[in-house]
């Protein structure tokens, strides 16, 4: 059933804005603070705490699996032009900073890639056991 996937969605979207909203009154900002980072974490929290509670039906979780899929790369990318577009509007700062944390993390992915490898003397010579 996909269309509890597409309700748990949206109760963790909306619950997710409001925190973000109330957190940026509460910082005095005009504006959504982490209410899309507050949702995808009460998603996560959501599903774990369902499964944990009472096994659901496969048709379900592949609902909640789907939506939840579908959720991370489309609102990420609709807040990722916001603050780009802030970005710009902010000053260069903000500019720079964003280059050189993409350059990080672009330059951190050899290392990440390595993290869980088998070292090559750990491995059989002719791929065998």
């Amino acid at each position: 059933m996909k269309i509890y996937g597409v309700a748990i969605l949206a109760a963790c979207y909306l619950v997710g804005k409001l925190m973000g909203s109330l957190l940026g009154q509460l910082l005095h900002i005009d504006g959504n603070v982490g209410g899309v980072g507050f949702a995808m974490a009460l998603l996560m929290v959501v599903n774990t705490v369902m499964y944990r509670k009472n096994p659901m039906p496969d048709k379900t979780a592949q609902g909640i699996l789907f939506w939840s899929g579908m959720y991370i790369p489309i609102v990420v990318a609709m807040s990722s032009v916001q603050n780009v577009q802030a970005a710009l509007t902010g000053g260069w700062v903000a500019v720079i900073v964003g280059i050189g944390g993409t350059f990080a993390c672009l330059a951190l992915v050899p290392a990440l890639s390595r993290i869980g490898r088998t070292s090559p003397e750990n491995t059989p010579a002719n791929g065998t056991d």
